[in-house]
């Protein structure tokens, strides 16, 4: 019997011409990924025009501090719903551990920590998040969509935004400029 391989802790990089203009080089962080579906976090694109500070005030959560960081795009389904990836030097209510790789914390407490400056040491904040049924994610991956590439936390907490998409690439030794964004038929 064949063993499901699943990309928990791993990232996906929306291939060209994915079709789907949401996900044009996105980088999603696979946070969770089992026979029951898939959720990750899109770490490929920032909000524009909102800040932490913006997203702390409306929690009515002193800012302190937290510098005003760019607040991610983290995906299409409930894009009003925040959650944090971050080191794991900190846990808290509800923090999931993803892979013994990087954690993901949904509730407020992990953006009180970080207000008061006892958080995670890395940390980046998104809204919204990528979500697959069962069968889903892997349907999509044997169609031209998506490449899953390991790589490690310097993907999160130490590469621009703007270079993740190339660098996601560049660890899987694949040149984006040389891949068709069309696909053959036989």
């Amino acid at each position: 019997m064949e063993q499901a391989t699943y990309l928990t802790g791993q990232f996906l990089l929306a291939m060209p011409g994915i079709g789907d203009a949401r996900f044009d080089h996105s980088v999603i962080a696979m946070c969770s990924h089992d026979e029951q579906g898939a959720l990750g976090i899109g770490i490929g694109s920032v909000v524009n025009g909102l800040g932490l500070h913006e997203v702390l005030e409306q929690l009515e959560i002193a800012p302190g501090a937290a510098p005003n960081a760019p607040v991610h795009f983290g995906g299409p389904v409930e894009p009003r719903r925040g959650f944090v990836l971050h080191s794991a030097d900190w846990g808290g209510q509800d923090t999931l551990d993803v892979a013994a790789r990087w954690r993901l914390s949904g509730t407020l407490d992990v953006l009180r920590a970080i207000a008061a400056g006892t958080g995670p040491s890395q940390w980046l904040v998104a809204l919204g998040y990528a979500g697959w049924g069962p069968g889903q994610l892997e349907a999509e991956l044997t169609r031209h969509g998506w490449l899953n590439v390991e790589d490690d936390t310097d993907m999160l907490f130490a590469t621009p935004v703007d270079g993740r998409w190339a660098r996601g690439f560049a660890a899987a030794g694949v040149d984006p400029r040389l891949l068709s964004s069309q696909s053959g038929h036989s």
